[in-house]
């Protein structure tokens, strides 16, 4: 059964309803990044499925920080060809950045999605030093449920999803307009392809597990976004906090749940400069 007080919190597109001209233009300057891009390697395999793809884009640097971008799109919608452009001020400040695919609900389940993120990430470490990266040095990002996928990866008991992974493989982790407790999703129009019920969405909620190491997190939020989007952020940041994790809760003045993206091309964009400061590349 739909709750219309959660739906009209947590469904986006219908909030903004702007936002095909607003992906389009993720798109286009996706498009315009890949094209001039010097050093790359696209439509990399870090699994079995056709969905278990990444485009690596590499700065001009030996040793460089490894960072991973996930797309938003509620586990349901979006690809890695129309979100790379936030790669390039992060290729420019000399980080080389995966933007990674991964598998669309319903086609795959929720729990499989996470799978297919730490796959990618234990790809990205044991190949770093092949494609000039430090596997010491990696960090990871996300939008909407990109954040959700964040947070999962930051709580992955690496040891035991791989043999001979770090426990603290992932260095620190940015979430914009991210969710963390997914019980709430269950009665929205959202859920009609995920399929979750409350057991599933509870596992999959980074707020209710532990972080596997003290990395910095960082999560942000556009300011004339929803309660429920401000909430979920402040929550994640008072609970990981108090569990050891240094963790950043910032709004973004005057940006929705698709714009606080706007600038993402930029190294002035708030979520662009903590990914730079984890790194090591930025103040």
């Amino acid at each position: 059964m739909i709750d219309p007080e959660l739906e009209r919190q947590y469904n986006n597109r219908a909030n903004v309803p702007e936002h095909p001209e607003l992906i389009a233009e993720w798109a286009e300057k996706s498009v315009a990044w890949e094209a001039e891009a010097v050093h790359k390697a696209l439509d990399l395999a870090y699994g079995d499925s056709d969905s278990e793809m990444l485009d690596l884009f590499l700065a001009d640097a030996e040793g460089a920080p490894v960072h991973m971008y996930i797309h938003g799109g509620y586990w349901q919608a979006n690809t890695r060809k129309s979100s790379s452009f936030v790669a390039r001020p992060l290729v420019a400040a000399g980080a080389h950045v995966a933007v990674v695919e991964y598998g669309l609900c319903p086609a795959v389940t929720i729990d499989e999605i996470g799978r297919q993120i730490r796959a990618a990430l234990a790809w990205l470490w044991r190949e770093a030093e092949r494609f000039g990266g430090n596997p010491d040095n990696l960090t990871v990002s996300g939008h909407s449920c990109g954040g959700q996928l964040v947070g999962m990866a930051m709580a992955t008991d690496w040891d035991g999803f791989a043999e001979g992974l770090p426990a603290d493989l992932v260095k620190g982790g940015v979430s914009i307009s991210g969710l963390f407790d997914l019980i709430p999703l269950v009665d929205t129009t959202i859920n009609e392809k995920v399929g979750m019920d409350t057991e599933t969405a509870r596992r999959n909620s980074p707020l209710f597990l532990d972080p596997a190491a003290a990395a910095p997190l960082a999560l942000f939020w556009g300011g004339d976004e929803t309660d429920a989007f401000r909430r979920q952020s402040k929550a994640m940041a008072e609970i990981w906090g108090a569990r050891g994790v240094p963790a950043l809760a910032e709004a973004i003045p005057g940006t929705n749940h698709f714009t606080v993206l706007t600038g993402m091309d930029e190294q002035s964009h708030p979520a662009t400069r903590a990914i730079l400061r984890q790194m090591g590349l930025g103040q």
